[in-house]
């Protein structure tokens, strides 16, 4: 059950992705093959791709797998590049708890008869990724930094770990 939940962002968005394709290749067929249109099939494609976008971006905070200008930290002890990426993860939690918080807020102020256009489904429930997506981020955060600051393990993008090793090979041959 800890696995589940130690990637369940990459399910979510494993599913998302899933099923928006094959709603869009649906609707293509549908109407190719049968001249006959889903009407809701690419407003919902659209809602769940915001929210694989957003459950990718918690994603890649839990690889810390985020862009970062890093060029400046070449010549600093990596203890002390810790200490400033961690600073610089705090004001990202700052601003992503404020979110949550103005997200919760919006949502929970919507006029109650604000429906999508073809699924006729109150807004707030396609809205609710915001708050969910920026928690989750924020528990990402707070765990990476965790591992970095106290467990002293160095979580990295896994692109730049693969880019690493294909340098070193190449270093040995």
């Amino acid at each position: 059950m800890t696995h589940f939940w130690n990637n369940i962002e990459s399910y979510i968005c494993r599913t998302l992705l899933a099923t928006f394709v094959l709603l869009l290749f649906a609707q293509i067929i549908s109407r190719e093959v049968f001249e006959h249109s889903i009407p809701w099939s690419e407003e919902l494609s659209t809602y769940m791709f915001v929210w694989f976008v957003f459950f990718g971006a918690s994603y890649a905070a839990k690889l810390g797998a985020h862009n970062r200008v890093t060029f400046q930290f070449k010549m600093l002890p990596r203890r002390a590049v810790y200490w400033i990426e961690g600073v610089a993860d705090l004001i990202w939690l700052a601003f992503n708890v404020y979110f949550v918080y103005l997200s919760t807020s919006f949502i929970l102020s919507m006029n109650k008869f604000v429906k999508s256009q073809t699924l006729g489904v109150h807004m707030s429930w396609f809205y609710w990724v915001l708050p969910i997506a920026f928690t989750l981020m924020s528990i990402r955060i707070v765990q990476v930094n965790y591992l970095r600051l106290v467990k002293d393990i160095d979580v990295r993008d896994p692109d730049e770990v693969q880019r690493d090793e294909i340098l070193h090979d190449s270093a040995k041959a």
